[in-house]
């Protein structure tokens, strides 16, 4: 029996294919969840709380040799909505593995974003996490992801984009040449269980995408699903200014029924920006992980 591994964000869509990952991998999980659940079992064993209750961060970590932290806000419309679970809810957990007794391994699952804090709410909060943690892990050894846009099954974010795509439609945010990079979250998924295995892994930040090298454009988006469905596909660029009409109008109607919307005008400035593009390179120095689902592989066999 391998160690246990506590996690958060479980019921999200990367950590619940993290999750499926280190159980298959023989791990015990002790899962972060804010609501009840019944199917634990002695591999899984649900902890009923949030990054806001340091009595169940206290009872997530009991007993844990490792933490993955994959719970975040994404939602926001206000930048203390993302530093309250971002940055707060961070720090509390990491202040829990230390007074564990136990855990002697944190990983962060952070974003590419963090590298451009001035962006977003959202990029600044998970590079201010960074940067907190960071400088409280001792004794708790610290190790930072930054995965890029990730994608595949139960994804609700990217999988209308790819669809509409494999129809003949892309739309383009921002300049159509700017570069973006994906990441399947199988793969993903496998670098935190290889991060897990290798005690030595530690570096940080580490950035991991599908490892083609520069991205994509929007352009080669566009060339990559003519060459799958065997017909073109029409480019339609939104303008900025309908972006922005449609980030107030998102923003409204989410304050109206009592929700944090996606589309913000500070999230804007995050999916227009011109350089999304990632390199594997201190991933392939510090794991033993190579990506295994190209982009294409994935829109040809319907992997999203």
């Amino acid at each position: 029996m391998r160690s246990t591994i506590a996690v958060t964000g479980v019921t999200g869509f990367i950590g619940k294919h993290i999750v499926e990952k280190l159980l298959r991998q023989g791990f015990r999980v002790r899962a972060l969840t804010r609501k009840p659940r019944t199917s634990a079992t002695d591999h899984l064993v649900w902890v009923a709380g949030a990054l806001e209750d340091r009595r169940a961060l206290d009872e997530l970590v009991r007993g844990a040799e490792c933490i993955i932290h994959c719970a975040g806000q994404v939602r926001g419309a206000d930048e203390d909505t993302f530093i309250s679970c971002n940055v707060s809810g961070s720090v509390r957990l990491m202040q829990a593995a230390q007074e564990s007794g136990s855990c002697r391994r944190f990983l962060f699952i952070s974003s590419l974003a963090a590298r451009s804090p001035q962006l977003s709410w959202y990029a600044n909060s998970k590079h201010v996490a960074e940067q907190k943690l960071a400088a409280m892990s001792s004794p708790v050894s610290l190790g930072i992801f930054r995965p890029t846009a990730v994608y595949g099954p139960g994804d609700k974010e990217l999988r209308p984009v790819f669809t509409w795509l494999l129809r003949g439609f892309l739309p383009c945010l921002g300049d159509p040449a700017s570069r973006l990079s994906f990441l399947h979250v199988s793969d993903l998924s496998e670098a935190v269980c290889q991060w897990v295995m290798q005690p030595g892994a530690e570096a940080g930040p580490v950035e991991l995408c599908d490892g083609i090298k520069g991205g994509y454009s929007w352009q080669r988006l566009q060339e990559l699903g003519s060459a799958i469905r065997g017909k073109p596909v029409n480019l339609i660029s939104i303008p900025l200014p309908l972006l922005k009409l449609a980030a107030g109008f998102s923003t409204l109607t989410h304050r109206f029924v009592g929700k944090d919307p996606m589309l913000t005008h500070s999230k804007i400035r995050e999916l227009t920006h011109r350089d999304w593009s990632a390199s594997n390179a201190r991933a392939y120095e510090c794991l033993d992980w190579k990506p295994e689902v190209s982009l294409e592989r994935a829109l040809r066999e319907g992997l999203f």
